[in-house]
């Protein structure tokens, strides 16, 4: 396996100041803290973005895409709890892929996954605005600005605070969701459903009115009410125990994503019809007020509308987390510019912050909130692919590792979820070719930056680089 000092790489002198301008404050969550931090990754995924696949596929064929990345996710949490305990770092699939594959394999599951989580909270921010303006009438960049200005802010405060209010305000998205699914509970009809106009598809029916061909359409959306659970090990070197603690956050985080994901799929375009869901930047509203066409807003609707931001805000919120951390944790090692991993009194990487937020910004100007996602996902589901092959090769070339927690089944729990991931990213060229060309642009920038840079000034004595 090659070594972060090879092919060229310098073992440059770093000075005794080095790491000392690079801590994070360590020991300030549990996994209680992790699970509310897997669930706000992804809970506005249940408030918004998951529809667009009823666009794509139809409801049976966002079920069956959901379903499949259902058992991905759910086998993917398995293998990460495992592979969170061999490399307990805030570099997260970086630092498993780089145990597995060495500097440039870390390097490009490091941007994949980078790409996913510097995009995602610009796509929330879109959806933050749609809800927004339906209730102040107020939506666009100033919302967007508002939005990053507020919660970055937050975050170079503390690590601590940012972590119990993230918990917090998850806790509200959560009490919304329950109010939304007991609302829809009596407008169910299993006809809603399928009130989509069949097409002249191979395969299409009503439960798939764009065929066989939908079920693959829909898989970026059907990853929304998963996408970036796989998150929660980048707290690593702020949690109290991470060997104990990151695989229960993995776990119970996707528990109750699993729950959630059933109910909203089932009770939204059961109460309200599929079609008037498959386009609609505000779902769950659309959806509580469709059986009132003509009344204006219900009591409920508002509830959902007004305390519903707190899911999109904690995903938004929480996804600003995790992308700070692999910064953080990538530029600590060399691999990004190293002032990006600079912290401040408080121990938080405000540069990493920062840095990816402004960017984040810039992109939300589009407007495109179902393109972000879409880039979003495509950048996800590369890393997938690339942590599940780290996971089948460590079991394969280091058997003997010390593992506190073992993926149950083995290779053939992550064998299938590289296969369901490999099936992802097939998924991802058929919605859009503009992802393929911005992912490929930005993934060309990064090579170039670390073929001709950076994999010749790595930081050896970095953790996560002492691998063999």
């Amino acid at each position: 396996m090659e070594r972060a000092g090879s092919s060229g790489a310098k073992n440059q002198s770093i000075g005794s100041d080095y790491f000392e301008q690079r801590q994070l404050k360590s020991g300030v969550a549990g996994w209680g803290l992790l699970i509310g931090l897997g669930v706000a990754y992804v809970i506005s995924g249940d408030f918004a973005g998951w529809n667009f696949g009823l666009a794509q596929g139809g409801w049976g064929g966002l079920l069956i895409a959901t379903l499949l990345m259902a058992t991905m996710y759910t086998f993917m949490c398995l293998a990460l709890a495992e592979l969170s305990t061999i490399v307990p770092t805030s570099g997260g699939g970086y630092g498993f892929a780089r145990r597995a594959f060495g500097p440039w394999g870390g390097f490009l599951c490091g941007v994949a996954i980078l790409i996913e989580y510097a995009i995602a909270p610009a796509a929330i921010a879109v959806f933050i605005g749609a809800y927004f303006g339906s209730l102040f009438g107020i939506d666009g960049w100033p919302v967007y600005l508002a939005c990053y200005a507020f919660f970055l802010a937050i975050h170079v405060y503390g690590a601590g605070e940012a972590l119990r209010l993230i918990f917090i305000i998850t806790a509200i998205a959560v009490v919304a969701l329950v109010a939304f699914c007991v609302a829809m509970v009596p407008h169910f009809s299993v006809d809603n459903l399928f009130d989509i106009a069949v097409t002249d598809a191979a395969g299409a029916s009503p439960f798939l009115p764009f065929g066989y061909i939908g079920i693959w359409a829909a898989i970026p959306y059907a990853i929304w009410f998963f996408l970036a659970i796989e998150g929660v090990p980048l707290a690593a070197e702020e949690t109290r125990d991470a060997k104990r603690d990151l695989p229960r956050g993995l776990i119970g985080g996707m528990i109750v994503l699993l729950l959630f994901a059933a109910l909203i799929l089932t009770l939204g375009p059961g109460g309200a019809g599929s079609a008037a869901l498959q386009d609609s930047g505000n779902p769950l509203v659309a959806a509580l007020e469709a059986p009132h066409v003509g009344d204006g807003p219900t009591l409920i609707s508002r509830f959902v509308n007004f305390v519903g931001l707190a899911g999109l805000i904690a995903s938004f919120f929480s996804i600003i987390f995790g992308y700070s951390r692999l910064t953080f944790a990538m530029s600590r090692a060399g691999y990004l510019p190293r002032v990006l991993s600079l912290t401040n009194e408080r121990k938080t990487p405000y540069v990493a912050l920062i840095v990816p937020g402004v960017i984040g910004f810039v992109l939300s100007l589009s407007g495109e909130g179902d393109l972000l996602i879409l880039v979003a996902v495509f950048g996800a589901t590369i890393s997938y692919v690339m942590m599940m092959a780290a996971h089948i090769a460590l079991r394969i070339k280091e058997p003997n590792l010390e593992r506190t927690y073992r993926t149950p089944g083995g290779v053939v729990t992550s064998g299938v979820a590289l296969v369901l991931a490999c099936a992802a990213v097939v998924a991802g060229f058929l919605v859009d070719p503009r992802v393929i060309i911005g992912v490929a642009i930005v993934y060309a920038v990064f090579v170039g930056y670390f073929a001709i840079y950076s994999r010749h000034h790595l930081v050896p004595t970095a953790p996560g680089e002492e691998a063999p």
